[in-house]
């Protein structure tokens, strides 16, 4: 009865134990599964949170990429706007220069063309006393022509200057001595008529050889630099009519001075910018 009441007891207290042991068993597992479920939703935050630090690092990264860019930028367009302010003021500096260029420019084409139309009128005054029709001058981009007539000059087909002709080389000579800086040409013209003999060969010959002998009158006898002077032929190739007419070809039949422009004073002029 004893032993029995001592195994009674035994069972009673393992299961009143148990029952206790297994309160704070659950308790425990209640708190294990609580921290957990923490600790997963901590690595989750912790995982979010290294992915937003990666992300932000990019964006760091090319921001500063970007500032780096600008700054860079912002040196060349300083660099580029004193080159530009730099070459703005040449520029004006060379517009100035220019200007003034093209005023003395302009002042020695006027007085260039001054001179030639003063040169034009002393010609004209030598020669008054000369019939209009047979010698002609005139004045074009500050170039004199005089143009005479073959008849007043030469016998016909032939480049032998006539007694005639020193009247009026003699006044054409007073007037080119008067200039001694200036240059011109002799120029024979003819008409389209075939001419070959004995001491000619084509007209191409005639106008060299009645250009020559123009020269040489000017040289020789009213003592004209011959370095002043160039003479040259042009056949029948530079009309001033058509040869189908007797008119024409009379017109066309003649010889040109043509006092050249001082070319080395022009020349001065355009090659100062440069100085």
């Amino acid at each position: 009865m004893k032993k029995l009441n001592i195994l009674t007891i035994a069972i009673i207290s393992v299961f009143f134990l148990s029952c206790g042991g297994g309160k704070k068993l659950a308790e425990q597992q209640t708190k294990y599964d609580q921290l957990n479920t923490s600790y997963v939703q901590s690595q989750k935050d912790f995982e979010r949170c290294r992915v937003e630090k990666d992300e932000m690092a990019i964006r760091v990264d090319g921001l500063n990429k970007q500032i780096a860019y600008l700054k860079a930028n912002n040196d060349k367009l300083s660099d580029l706007s004193n080159t530009q302010a730099q070459g703005l003021r040449r520029s004006i500096d060379n517009m100035g220069s220019t200007n003034t260029f093209i005023q003395e420019l302009q002042r020695g084409i006027a007085r260039k063309d001054s001179i030639s139309m003063a040169l034009v009128m002393n010609l004209k005054g030598a020669l008054n006393d000369i019939n209009d029709e047979d010698i002609n001058i005139q004045i074009d981009k500050s170039v004199v022509y005089i143009s005479i007539s073959d008849k007043l000059l030469f016998k016909s087909g032939s480049y032998d200057v006539n007694d005639n002709a020193q009247f009026v080389l003699g006044k054409v000579a007073q007037v080119l001595n008067s200039k001694p800086d200036f240059e011109f040409l002799v120029e024979g013209h003819t008409d389209n008529v075939d001419i070959k003999n004995s001491c000619i060969i084509d007209n191409w010959d005639l106008s060299t050889k009645r250009a020559t002998a123009i020269v040489r009158i000017l040289q020789n006898k009213y003592y004209i630099d011959p370095k002043r002077m160039t003479a040259g032929g042009r056949s029948f190739y530079v009309p001033l009519e058509g040869n189908e007419t007797a008119s024409g070809r009379a017109l066309n039949r003649r010889t040109r001075i043509i006092i050249l422009p001082q070319l080395d004073q022009f020349m001065k002029l355009l090659e100062k910018p440069g100085a």
